[in-house]
């Protein structure tokens, strides 16, 4: 008879065939890039979020496992990103006193952010001779994950790309954004959160709502109106610029 099971052999056993496996993994993977995240003073390079992606990449690779397989059991997560958006209501309520002060500029500043997104985007990847699809992928790049594949898919391209691609702007967005705010001397919170939500959707809200709740809020509201424009402007200028 062989050796009984250790508890955390036994446990890894249970795990490795059922989907919890991955949602486990997911929340040690933060949890751990958290950590390092505070031990590092908060810096924009040890953002958790890009921590967690390469260290849940090396785990897929290292066991070969399919994303499909990894989804499946981390799919609990994904539906959290609704509720979770949603939630961005309560900092809005408590501060709608002054968000309807810079109601004007906001819309100004999401009319300007939103086109200059897309056709800098589209303009540069057609002078450098990418291809059609990716380009398509390229043009809502910087809304959410979820309103991205769907306009992508709606005009016949994929999806999956899509997800990919927002992915990196908002990752490169929360690292940028804090940075490149204090090299500008912009230190009004509103202006700081509005520019990290437009411009890096979800990513640049929680990076926002790390340096200040009011940046979080402005944040989340320009991530949410960018999604709801985006969805309207990119099939018509795709269309122009083909």
């Amino acid at each position: 008879m062989g050796r009984p099971m250790t508890g955390e052999f036994a446990l890894w056993v249970y795990l490795s065939h059922t989907p919890l496996l991955w949602l486990t993994v997911t929340l040690l993977a933060y949890a751990v890039a958290d950590r390092a995240f505070q031990a590092a003073g908060r810096h924009p390079l040890a953002n958790p979020v890009i921590h967690a992606i390469w260290m849940i990449g090396l785990v897929l690779t290292l066991t070969g496992t399919p994303y499909r397989a990894y989804f499946e059991g981390a799919q609990f997560v994904h539906f959290l990103l609704g509720p979770a958006t949603v939630a961005l209501a309560v900092p809005l309520y408590e501060r709608r006193a002054t968000v309807m002060r810079a109601l004007l500029p906001m819309l100004a500043a999401l009319a300007v952010g939103c086109v200059t997104a897309m056709t800098s985007a589209l303009v540069f990847a057609r002078l450098v001779g990418i291809p059609d699809d990716v380009r398509l992928a390229l043009a809502p790049k910087s809304v959410t994950t979820g309103v991205a594949m769907g306009i992508v898919e709606a005009l016949g391209g994929d999806p999956t790309l899509a997800a990919v691609l927002v992915m990196l702007t908002g990752m490169a967005g929360a690292v940028i954004v804090t940075p490149l705010m204090r090299t500008l001397r912009i230190e009004d919170m509103r202006a700081r959160g509005f520019a990290a939500g437009l411009a890096a959707h979800g990513l640049g809200t929680a990076r926002a709502f790390q340096v200040s709740e009011v940046a979080g809020t402005f944040a989340g509201i320009a991530m949410g109106l960018n999604a709801f424009l985006t969805a309207i402007l990119v099939p018509v200028v795709v269309s122009l610029l083909r």
